[in-house]
């Protein structure tokens, strides 16, 4: 399995790097909710309907949770938490919400662990990456 690529050029006027070439990751296609149930269904002993039970459930206890204002932890894949877009303002007396506050966003942290006792941190979800162009998976479709 490969993580595909795809080249393209800088093409912004003014930009130091303008005219060179950058590789932009590929996506080939989406898998939903039923697409991991089916696979779970198949890798344990539980029916495709109750993982999906759970599954259907899982944004909406995230939400209430990130709502709450707490930091969801899935183990093994990372965590969630809602960040914040703000304005400056001069003075701490002159911050309100409505002035301020831009909006919100979700932030997603990748699970890591540390590499040896004093190694770098690496995310654990996808460790092992290849790339692939995708001009390569389109000549093998053909």
């Amino acid at each position: 399995m490969a993580v595909f690529y795809q080249l393209y050029q800088n093409k912004r006027t003014g930009s130091t790097t303008k005219d060179k070439w950058y590789a932009r990751a590929k996506v080939i296609g989406t898998k939903d909710l039923r697409d991991i149930a089916e696979i779970i269904q198949r890798n344990a002993s539980v029916k495709r309907s109750d993982v999906m039970a759970v599954l259907t459930e899982l944004p909406e206890v995230m939400g209430d949770m990130l709502l709450a204002g707490y930091r969801v932890k899935l183990n093994g894949f990372g965590a969630f938490k809602i960040g914040i877009r703000t304005r400056p303002a001069n003075t701490m007396k002159e911050f309100t919400v409505d002035a301020n506050i831009a909006g919100s966003r979700i932030v997603f942290q990748p699970e890591t662990e540390r590499q040896g006792s004093n190694g770098p941190r690496v995310r654990t979800l996808a460790t092992k990456v290849e790339y692939q162009s995708v001009e390569k998976l389109n000549k093998k479709k053909e």
